[in-house]
């Protein structure tokens, strides 16, 4: 099934449910098939993991070549607007709505509370690289991240509260979406395969229902 996603303004049906999902401490331990923390030292050199292209017949691609478009990098820049929270990528020149505070249908732009969960409709993997989220101004974030596998549901997604001001590196094929800060805006370093091939995930098409994180512990 191929996906032609509005990315900035997606169709959600009024009265969706939500599914509300934990939000755990992201460590060593537990981002083990994730991903890894990042620390401010090493984050400008991590080693992005490049996919080889695939071979499309029975003939393996030469073991030199398919792994050499690289990766991009610029800032990415996530914050709320309103109930609305959206996202621009430099690195690859695309903005986003990620998600609300409150169902779609009574969110506004002028919106003043608090946002106290994001409520969010998509998710993707990248197939042909990995990707580095590093907060440039050292602001805790959670990450919502599934375990590879294109038979994905909304249940089996974790949100990984990262803390302390780590980033986290996130392998091919895992699932993940929007980094959320925990304040109005927050500026962070990006870099991902330069291909930027995604697959994605449309909870509300998929299962009816759009993916819930508290924002408050």
């Amino acid at each position: 099934m191929i996906m032609l996603l509005d990315y900035q303004h997606p169709k959600i049906p009024a009265g969706i449910k939500h599914v509300e999902i934990p939000v755990i401490q992201a460590t060593d331990q537990s981002l083990q098939g994730y991903g890894k923390l990042v620390s401010k030292e090493e984050y400008l050199n991590y080693p992005i993991e490049i996919v080889r292209w695939p071979a499309s017949g029975t003939r393996e691609v030469d073991e030199d070549t398919g792994d050499e478009a690289g990766t991009v990098s610029g800032d990415f820049d996530f914050y709320w607007e309103g109930d609305y929270f959206k996202g621009k990528n430099h690195a690859v020149n695309s903005e986003y709505l990620f998600g609300w505070s409150k169902a779609p249908e009574k969110a506004s732009a002028s919106g003043t509370a608090e946002p106290e969960r994001v409520m969010l409709w998509h998710a993707n993997y990248h197939p042909d690289g990995g990707q580095l989220f590093f907060p440039l101004e050292g602001k805790t974030f959670i990450s919502p991240l599934a375990l590879p596998g294109d038979a994905v549901t909304p249940g089996d997604f974790k949100a990984f509260r990262v803390e302390n001001g780590l980033g986290l590196y996130i392998h091919p094929n895992v699932w993940h979406e929007a980094i959320i800060p925990l304040e109005k805006k927050a500026r962070f370093y990006d870099e991902q395969g330069a291909v930027h091939a995604r697959v994605s995930v449309h909870f509300p098409n998929e299962f009816g229902v759009l993916l819930s994180i508290p924002l408050k512990r």
